[in-house]
């Protein structure tokens, strides 16, 4: 049992996806550098991906949680620590790695990650809190860091081959994304905005997004804010080839690079919707689509909803980041 005099930290880890026994060692020298105790060590599984062994970890008095593997861990695990004081530490691994991006973390050197989880400061960050509803009326409720999307974004994730994304990582996607955007199917749906008068659209894609930046410089909600309070909605309804083609000019080269840098945004000005690309931000959003649609969270495929109810939760959890951020 941990020292109860000590504080003590627990790695939750993906044994498929992380090595643990260079983590292994890294965690204890930075530990007991620290002045802290003997760490805790808690595998995922196909049956647990991180939410009970986060709250065994609380149980067990734990002062700090080190998150070890992909976005799919690091989701769990928040899930979790929704709403308590214990702090995340992110270790990154696997494929996107998609809020230590958007926090600007290191992503490959992993002894300086372990030095900041012990020697960094706590960032309150938001989360997003989303109801989902299933054909059957069966409904569950979930978290997402980064974004929660239907669409373009779910069946690439669907029609993305796992085994390939490990050997290939980012890349595996290219094939998924092609057969993705030859599919026909558009969402049709009924929509409410925070407070605002009911909606139909019909579009062929729909993020909720907490942070905008994906892998490969892609800034999808250039707006989007970690810690605003808000979600930024996005709706793209491209007009065939050419619409693509200004949706990819406006996500790779205005966003992805012009709007990186203040003298970027100035020059590109505020961000404006057109008829491919529409934005708004809320606290609230609730959807029902004319049928069940695939539904990704976090970059993990979460099945089929036929209608969904999304919130933010401002400053739900805590983020350790280095003390020089």
């Amino acid at each position: 049992m941990p020292d109860p005099s000590l504080k003590t930290a627990a790695v939750i880890y993906n044994p498929i996806k992380v090595d643990i026994e260079a983590p292994r060692a890294a965690v204890n020298s930075a530990a007991s550098d620290a002045g802290w105790g003997e760490s805790l060590w808690l595998e995922t599984s196909v049956d647990d991906v991180g939410q009970g062994v986060t709250r065994q970890a609380i149980d067990q008095g734990a002062d700090l949680v080190i998150a070890a593997g992909g976005d799919g861990t690091v989701r769990a695990v928040a899930e979790a620590l929704r709403g308590s004081d214990v702090p995340v530490a992110l270790l990154p691994s696997g494929t996107g790695n998609l809020l230590a991006r958007n926090l600007k973390l290191t992503l490959n050197d992993m002894e300086a990650s372990v030095r900041s989880a012990f020697t960094g400061v706590d960032r309150a960050i938001d989360l997003g809190v989303i109801d989902i509803e299933r054909a059957d009326t069966s409904r569950s409720r979930h978290v997402f860091v980064v974004m929660a999307g239907m669409g373009i974004d779910a069946k690439m994730i669907k029609n993305t081959d796992d085994d390939l994304k490990a050997k290939a990582g980012w890349a595996a996607y290219v094939g998924a994304i092609t057969k993705s955007l030859r599919d026909p199917d558009e969402l049709h749906l009924r929509f409410r905005l925070n407070d605002e008068p009911a909606k139909r659209a019909t579009v062929h894609t729909l993020i909720l997004g907490n942070c905008g930046s994906l892998p490969a410089n892609i800034l999808l909600l250039p707006e989007a804010v970690v810690d605003d309070g808000l979600f930024d909605l996005l709706l793209m309804r491209p007009g065939g080839v050419l619409g693509w083609i200004r949706i990819w000019a406006k996500v790779a080269w205005l966003n992805g690079i012009v709007r990186r840098t203040k003298t970027g945004r100035a020059l590109a000005g505020e961000h404006k919707n057109d008829r491919d690309l529409h934005y708004q931000t809320g606290t609230k959003f609730v959807a029902r689509l004319s049928r069940p649609e695939e539904i990704e969270l976090d970059g993990d495929g979460f099945g089929q909803a036929v209608a969904f109810n999304a919130r933010i939760d401002p400053g739900a959890l805590k983020v350790r980041v280095p003390a020089d951020a």
